[in-house]
């Protein structure tokens, strides 16, 4: 040791030196490190080089350029710390901070691992890490600087190509400083979290999972600060505190990420930001959650209850996005936790309804994307939710709904992916997706035929496994799908028809035909498209290759090659073809045989073989070319062999839709199927009759001698003594005589005079059940009465296929059918025929008189005696004749077959005692005049054929109808009178929807005019046209009620139907001249009362003395019921003159007290042309009766009348109390407009300025 040199002389010297001597330095400054190796136990070591240690602490060293020099110092430094732990051999705190911020700066050298003195930096990093060496900052005042420059170091120089040793030595210097220190102070905070924000996280990933690891280390040391930041800026809105003070929601979610431990007391504070007033701030929060609630891993709705619940509250935010924002979150929240799904449920439920369409869209999203994730994340109720939605008012919404479903439907059971359980869950969506196809949107109708297409039936299948799909897809549908798809295939059928049509075409075909004309290639592509050999292949080539042609690459969107591919698209037969039929007819007698997968496929063998018979029929409507193979007929005449009647049924019927080439193409099929039909038409049952003799007429030349090998042997053979086997041939025998009149029509006429009448109708040979039921089901119908009620069946058939009454055999088929209707189904009247038989009857007489009725040349013919009867049906007293009648009505004026004056029966639907049966009526009402207005609309040539079409001229129909109502029989009858109101009003109302081209005025004017007429079907009798002017003023009540703008002028002079009335004789008085005044039956809720027209004014109508008061010249009072409890208004025109007298009389009942009483009003006030302008209710009261009247002036008045105040309010002077039925007077608080015109007692008169 003696012969070492003085520690501080050498390294002085050394360090000196000039340049020349740089290698040498260094290789001097390596004996100096050498000698600073020794252990913490060397005490005299450490005495005799702290001068050295010392002397390593100036400036000259701390501040050398070389940075060489400098890693070595620092290295030096380190290593004293280490020797001289835990006391250092510096006492100054200012040049223990220089020390320390020396040592840092070199740390940066970390960042290079290439560097050749890399290892040398470890062992500075190691050295310090292991010693702990900056906890001997925490004595200084300033060591938080130290420490935030030593984390910005640590963190900016750690990169991807350190190894573990590196960072777990950084982790482990850090660590010590935060754990074992009083605290960490923001800045400190700052450097940590700053690494979490996403810009700093994608630049330095390294960096990220340093602080990561490190808040994991010392989560309870430093969770305190974190939550004092976070207390700090959201709490109490301090956001100066931190420069990251806004990336907190960021913050929050890395950190929950991180551990959720660390939040513990945040998580309270992000509950109150919840409910903040700013809507963008309870938005960033949602956000936040959302994502902390959604996270895969996360446990925080369970561990956070009130915070959850909270959070759910969202759902319901005023604020929009907000809403939006909830919803979104709930799609990751049932995929990563499922076990949440119950209490998002009843959240989505009202969300689903929510009024703004995007939120309703994303409810959807959510839920299907959920769904086709797993199935079972989505419960039945949120898929409910979807189900409700295809029928949203806006097409965004609908269609995802739609879409949605289809997708589910093709995956879970098409595809099965999940099992049978899973298909079964969805497998009502096939029926809903099809029931859309009602919908009167065409959008709705053209996504349900994608649907099938690309779904239901993927057109791209093979084509075995494509009608396999089809065979149980429509074995499994339910009736209202199956209809829906039967129509879906008949459209797009007649516009396949039509498309060769220039008539039919829009604008956009006719450019489309334009194309075709120049491009031959594009236009041969058409006709093979179109022609009934197109096979599924050809079409999908066809219809990609026109449109690969129209499509412009200079437009990438073309709205005509998109209305052209629509088009394309449905008549392309992408799914039906030769090979296709062949292919289902195949599988169907598979299911025949035994030998088809149809209880693995959820259908039994029978409902496949039915359900594939029924599916053959449509198809025989719609693709009756792709039947013609032999194969395909052997294969259906083996079905006709078959017991079961409803498989021969459709078979039969198939041969008829699609075999007019049998006869000439296949003689084979021909013989073997003739003898099949003859036998049917004679035997089978009485459907496969009519098939049988329909199939025969179509598809056969020589019919005539077909029909006769049939007609001659049946009815040679009809017996009345055994009535069941008389059904079968009455049919037979009715649909030959339609089909071929000219030559069965005479010898059906003695066959209907000598055995349909004589001997079946008009004998009664069993006797029915007295059991009391009015309706039995089929199965118990006696075989007499379902003769009978083909026996009228072909009655009826017969004179539509003569279509002549030059025989007058109508008329008297009309008043069979009548004598039936008067006698209520016992034409006999022999009481033998049970109530149940009767309605049969009564219903078959009147289908056959509407039916008819459909024949121009008969309903000339049809009294209108006859057809009240036919009305009267639909108000029978059994509920399944009102129904079945009801429905055939509905069925033939929807098709425009019927007369207008039939749409008149349903105003008799307003008595119907069933509740579903008059909102069914109503809703057949509402489509006859949707309909019927559009078709006018539509048809220009539909305006010379108004009187029948137009449907307000059903007015003057009703009216006629409801006067010869049965039970209108005395028209001051103030219960008869609310009937007839309600049954005008059943009508009107759905009529006064809409005042198009100002249809209430022409109404009112139809009204008016009738008044002006007679009854044409009693003209001479003054009950009867009493009855009609009365119907009529009830008429014009509700009307003037109803509407204001009844009073313009009409457009047009109405006709009146002249079967109906009749104009009066030159000199004939009309008893129109005294307006009855009636009761107001019109409840002040439903129908409020019309404003009065400009220029008029409210007159008093009062109960008059005998000898008459002097406010009215005449008058005369025609009391109905005593004591009279009367109350009227009456509009008057000053302009008239007092001459002119009573203009428009208006009655107001206001209550079930009151009673009519009609006054004949000839002039009002003659002396004077000053007005009174108040409204007054004018009655005569007994003896305690004025509470009563208060409360029904009051409960009728005060919801229609602003300016309405009670009786007891307005009476000014007190009462002077009478006994017996003499009146009260009462002064008028209203006083007129003339103080001179004050009226005359005795008298009540309640009422408010008007």
């Amino acid at each position: 040791e003696g012969m070492l040199p003085s520690p501080t002389s050498s390294v002085h010297s050394t360090f000196c030196a000039g340049p020349q001597a740089s290698i040498d330095k260094i290789s001097r400054t390596m004996v100096v490190k050498t000698f600073m190796d020794m252990d913490q136990d060397s005490e005299d070591e450490k005495q005799q080089y702290l001068p050295l240690a010392l002397h390593l602490a100036s400036e000259f060293f701390l501040r050398n350029p070389n940075k060489d020099v400098r890693l070595l110092v620092a290295c030096c430094l380190a290593d004293i710390f280490r020797i001289y732990a835990p006391e250092a051999p510096y006492t100054s705190h200012d040049k223990l901070k220089d020390i320390f911020l020396f040592i840092t700066r070199q740390l940066k050298g970390l960042e290079d691992t290439k560097s050749p003195q890399f290892n040398r930096y470890f062992y500075l990093l190691e050295n310090l890490a292991w010693v702990k060496s900056y906890n001997i900052c925490f004595e200084l005042e300033d060591c938080n600087d130290i420490f935030i420059q030593l984390f910005r170091t640590l963190f900016s120089v750690i990169n991807n190509s350190h190894n573990q040793k590196v960072q777990m030595h950084m982790l482990d210097l850090m660590s010590s400083i935060i754990m074992e220190g009083d605290g960490v102070t923001q800045e400190l905070l700052d450097s940590i979290l700053i690494n979490l924000i996403p810009a700093h996280k994608n630049l330095n990933k390294q960096a990220f999972d340093l602080a990561k690891v490190l808040l994991k280390r010392t989560v309870q040391t430093i969770e305190p600060c974190i939550a004092n930041f976070f207390n700090q800026v959201l709490v109490l809105g301090k956001s100066s505190v931190s420069d990251l003070s806004e990336h907190v929601f960021d913050l929050i979610q890395e950190l929950f990420a991180i551990d959720p431990h660390l939040l513990l007391s945040v998580m309270p504070q992000l509950e109150f930001k919840l409910k903040s007033n700013d809507g963008e701030e309870r938005l960033a929060v949602v956000r936040l959650l959302a994502k902390l609630f959604g996270s895969k891993d996360s446990d925080l709705a369970t561990q956070n209850r009130p915070l959850w619940q909270c959070f759910l509250g969202r759902f319901n935010d005023i604020h929009v996005p907000v809403r939006l924002e909830s919803v979104k979150f709930a799609s990751h929240c049932l995929m990563n936790h499922p076990d949440l799904a119950k209490d998002l449920t009843e959240y989505l439920k009202v969300r689903s309804h929510d009024p703004e369409e995007a939120i309703r869209h994303d409810v959807i999203v959510t839920i299907i994307t959920a769904g086709k994730r797993d199935l079972s994340l989505v419960n039945d109720q949120l898929l409910g939710f979807v189900r409700e939605r295809t029928l949203d008012k806006r097409w965004r919404v609908r269609k995802e709904a739609m879409m949605g479903l289809a997708q589910l439907y093709k995956k879970y059971c098409l595809h099965a992916e999940a099992g049978k359980d899973a298909a079964e869950k969805v497998s009502w969506i096939k029926d809903k997706l099809l029931h859309i196809y009602y919908q009167n949107s065409i959008d709705d109708k053209l996504l349900v035929e994608k649907i099938f297409a690309q779904y239901l039936v993927p057109h791209n299948l093979e084509t075995e496994e494509r009608m396999k799909c089809l065979y149980y897809l429509y074995a499994s549908l339910d009736p209202n799908a199956v209809k829906a798809l039967n129509e879906m295939w008949k459209c797009q059928n007649m516009l396949r028809k039509n498309l060769p049509d220039p008539g039919k075409a829009q604008d956009f075909v006719k450019k489309f035909n334009q194309v075709l004309g120049d491009d031959e290639k594009l236009r041969s592509q058409l006709e093979l498209l179109i022609s009934p050999t197109c096979s599924c292949k050809q079409a999908d080539v066809c219809v990609r290759e026109i449109a690969r042609k129209l499509a412009n690459p200079k437009q990438p969107t073309n709205p005509f090659l998109e209305m052209v591919k629509f088009l394309l698209e449905r008549i392309a037969p992408v799914h039906i073809d030769s090979e296709a039929i062949s292919a289902l007819v195949k599988l169907m007698n598979k299911s025949i045989e035994g030998t088809a997968d149809d209880e693995e496929e959820g259908v039994s063998p029978d409902t496949a073989i039915r359900a594939g018979l029924e599916l053959l029929k449509v198809l025989s409507f719609t693709h009756p070319t792709s039947f013609h193979s032999a194969e395909t007929y052997e294969s259906l005449l083996q079905c006709l062999r078959m017991e079961d009647d409803k498989v021969a049924e459709a078979a039969i019927q198939i041969f008829r839709n699609t075999g007019h080439k049998i006869e000439t193409d296949l003689p084979q099929i021909r013989s073997t199927l003739i003898p099949i039909l003859h036998q049917k038409a004679k035997r089978g049952t009485p459907h496969q009759a009519k098939q049988a003799v329909h199939c025969i007429h179509a598809i056969f030349s020589n019919k005539e001698v077909q029909l006769a090998q049939i007609f001659e042997p049946l009815s040679r053979s009809l017996n009345a003594d055994v009535p069941e086997q008389l059904i079968t041939p009455l049919v037979s025998l009715g649909h030959i005589s339609m089909l071929a009149p000219d030559q069965f029509a005479s010898p059906m006429k003695s066959v209907v005079a000598n055995f349909i009448v004589k001997d079946l109708l008009m004998n009664d040979r069993s006797t029915g059940e007295k059991n009391g039921k009015l309706w039995s089901p089929d199965e118990e119908v006696s075989p007499e009465v379902l003769a009978k009620v083909q026996a009228i069946k072909l009655l009826v058939r017969w004179l539509l296929g003569m279509k002549n009454n030059q025989s007058k055999s109508a008329n008297s088929t009309l008043r069979l059918l009548s004598a039936m209707l008067v006698s209520e189904g016992d034409l006999t009247e022999q009481k033998r025929i049970s109530k149940s038989d009767m309605s049969r009857l009564r219903l078959a007489a009147g289908s056959a008189i509407m039916k008819l009725a459909q024949e121009p040349c008969y309903h000339e013919i049809i009294t209108p005696e006859q057809f009240q009867l036919c009305a009267l049906v639909i108000n029978d007293e059994c509920y399944q004749v009102r129904q079945i009648f009801a429905q055939k009505l509905h069925k033939a004026l929807v098709k425009l077959l019927l007369p207008l004056e039939y749409m008149a029966i349903f105003a008799l639907c307003a008595k119907d005692p069933v509740k579903e049966r008059r909102a069914h009526a109503r809703q057949c009402l509402l489509k006859n005049i949707s309909i019927r207005r559009e078709y006018i609309k539509q048809n220009p040539m539909a305006n010379e054929k108004l009187l029948s079409l137009l449907p307000e001229y059903v007015v003057p129909y009703m009216i006629h109808l409801l006067a010869h109502d049965p039970d209108f029989t005395k028209p001051q009858d103030v219960d008869q009178l609310r009937d007839v109101k309600e049954c005008l009003w059943f009508m009107l109302e759905v009529l006064m929807t809409k005042n198009e081209n100002n249809s209430h005025a022409f109404m009112k004017k139809m009204s008016e005019n009738i008044k002006l007429t007679r009854d044409a079907q009693s003209p001479d009798e003054p009950k009867a046209n009493e009855k009609l002017y009365t119907v009529c003023d009830v008429a014009l009540c509700v009307i003037n009620s109803k509407s204001a703008l009844c009073n313009a002028d009409s457009p047009k002079d109405p006709v009146l139907p002249t079967k109906f009335f009749t104009q009066p004789e030159k000199g004939q008085s009309l008893p129109w001249s005294c307006w009855p005044l009636l009761p107001l039956l019109l409840t002040q809720a439903r129908m409020p009362l019309a404003p009065w027209p400009p220029g008029h004014s409210l007159a008093h109508a009062q109960q008059l003395s005998a000898s008459g008061p002097s406010s009215f010249s005449s008058g005369q009072l025609s009391s109905h019921s005593a004591p009279a409890w009367s109350t009227a208004w009456a509009c008057c025109d000053p302009s008239a003159g007092p001459g002119r007298g009573l203009v428009e009389p208006h009655s107001v009942g206001l209550g079930p007290l009151i009673q009519p009483v009609q006054v004949l009003l000839q002039s009002l006030w003659p002396s004077s042309r000053q007005w009174c302008h108040s409204f007054g209710v004018i009655c005569e009261l007994t003896e305690g009766t004025l509470n009563p009247l208060d409360q029904v002036i009051s409960r009728g008045t005060e919801q229609d009348w602003s300016w309405h105040c009670s009786l007891g309010h307005c009476c000014m002077e007190p009462l002077h109390q009478h006994s017996g039925l003499t009146t009260q007077p009462v002064l008028n608080p209203v006083r007129s407009a003339s103080p001179n015109h004050a009226l005359p007692a005795p008298r009540v008169c309640c009422g408010t300025q008007h």
